[in-house]
């Protein structure tokens, strides 16, 4: 089966000399959730406009479900609905009749049913005679993501959807993505929020001044590149690592009450940590509790873009 998406070899350099993009190649699979991470000024909201023929590309070219986005416009376009970050849409219009327009845009024929459907999965169907104007920004955002939908994508985008929007209205979409997916849509996520897309992705892409450097599915990513840390609460504190354990890289809290060992989840790495407890036994170090920690993606996310500064 083809991807849905395939970038190649994308980059956008802008008149005043600045590259937001430079020669970007990636594949999103059919039916997935994407989840595309970077810090602020990375190029995702740029990649996200040139998909969505909102913004030009320098170099490169972008297929949508085989659909040159250039070439063959419209029906590549007919295929994405965006979620953008931005607060936009007529503020006279009632809510039902914005999202209606956004339909007939695509060229798809009236279907209040429809409409009606969408309105009540964001819990919008009260409001559907309201006039944007006189709504909250929870429910703007609402507004827009419905208006996304309103024709019915294969390929949702979906650009920092919940920033500033209220707990009730983010687990409201995420219970729509996942219907969404469940149905066959594909979703590109990009979001601040990395615990969502930890929750949320199947694979994960980072960007990082304007290059990918990083797509993995998720669970490849977690077992890769976490880390798992082993403390240890002492039973009396130490002023330093003794010498005989220096081998193992611990670590000493500052008050000296705690030693901690990171270490892979790997067969090797977790047979080490017998013998670590065996040589604490012989040098006569004793605990009186342990824990360990898996690292999140945020962990994994942080990591990365601090290697690639």
């Amino acid at each position: 089966m083809r991807p849905i998406l395939t970038i190649t070899d994308v980059s956008k350099t802008y008149a005043t000399g600045f590259t937001a993009l430079r020669r970007v190649n990636l594949e999103v699979n059919r039916g997935e959730i994407f989840a595309l991470l970077g810090p602020n000024g990375a190029g995702k909201t740029t990649l996200i406009g040139i998909v969505c023929g909102i913004v030009n590309a320098s170099a490169g070219r972008v297929l949508v479900d085989g659909h040159d986005i250039v070439r063959d416009y419209r029906r590549a376009r007919a295929m994405i609905g965006l979620v953008p970050q931005e607060l936009s849409t007529n503020a006279f219009e009632t809510v039902f009749s914005t999202v209606s327009f956004s339909r007939g845009l695509f060229g798809k024929p009236p279907d209040p049913a429809y409409v009606e459907r969408v309105l009540r999965s964001l819990s919008l169907w009260e409001k559907k005679d309201s006039r944007i104007l006189a709504l909250s920004g929870g429910m703007k955002r609402r507004v827009l993501i419905a208006k996304a939908l309103a024709h019915e994508p294969t390929l949702l985008f979906l650009d920092e959807p919940t920033a500033g929007v209220d707990v009730e209205l983010r687990r409201d979409m995420w219970a729509l993505v996942r219907e969404l997916k469940a149905s066959g849509v594909t979703i590109i996520l990009t979001t601040h929020y990395i615990e969502e897309a930890e929750e949320m992705a199947d694979r994960i892409g980072v960007i990082h001044r304007g290059e990918i450097i990083l797509v993995e599915e998720k669970t490849q990513l977690l077992r890769k590149l976490g880390k798992k840390q082993l403390t240890l609460h002492l039973e009396a504190p130490l002023a330093g690592v003794p010498a005989q354990l220096a081998g193992y890289a611990l670590t000493l809290s500052a008050d000296g009450w705690a030693l901690t060992y990171t270490y892979d989840d790997t067969q090797s790495e977790r047979a080490s940590i017998v013998t670590l407890l065996k040589d604490l036994e012989a040098g006569g170090i004793r605990f009186k509790d342990l824990q360990t920690r898996q690292s999140s993606l945020e962990d994994i996310f942080v990591d990365l873009v601090r290697d690639n500064s």
